[in-house]
């Protein structure tokens, strides 16, 4: 999955006109021409948390494997857990040897995963427009800045989210 095509799908669900009712039918009460509904805006949001998760997966599969797509990549692609990756993101004294970069990435990373879960899951709530394309710009942002790190930094942002630590 490419991150920034992500990005790019949640801003397009902000500007999708909801469709009409079916022939026969009355619109439901989300539906306003040319608005986007609270379907389209739940899902923009998740959406960009899973632009940050398939950021971090990617990155960390090519920065420990290599761009190849090998066997050896899909594992590493595949082991990136969202609560492990949350909780590491949390560990503010581990999180304080990587660049601000890596540090504002797992803080939006964190929220979004936060926002996600109460867009996917929480039915009360009714999402603005305008807070969601900022909820999408500052996970493309994120995204951005955290691709600027030299590769050392990100190859152990990588290997602290996805690996367990253990004592020396």
């Amino acid at each position: 999955m490419n991150p920034r095509d992500l990005i790019e799908t949640a801003r397009g669900l902000t500007e999708k006109p909801s469709v009409g009712a079916p022939e026969g039918g009355a619109p439901s009460h989300e539906e306003r021409p040319g608005r986007p509904t609270q379907a389209d805006l739940r899902r923009a949001v998740s959406t960009a948390y899973y632009a940050l998760f398939h950021c971090l997966a990617g990155g960390g599969a090519d920065l420990i494997i290599g761009a190849n797509r090998s066997p050896a990549w899909y594992q590493v692609y595949r082991a990136l857990e969202h609560g492990r990756a949350r909780n590491a993101c949390l560990q503010k004294r581990a999180m304080q040897r990587f660049p601000p970069e890596i540090q504002d990435f797992a803080d939006v990373f964190v929220d979004l995963q936060k926002a996600r879960h109460q867009a996917d899951y929480a039915p009360e709530g009714r999402y603005d427009e305008q807070d969601v394309l900022k909820t999408i710009d500052v996970a493309g942002n994120a995204i951005a800045r955290f691709e600027q790190v030299d590769v050392r930094n990100r190859r152990e942002f990588a290997t602290h989210v996805l690996f367990p630590q253990r004592p020396s």
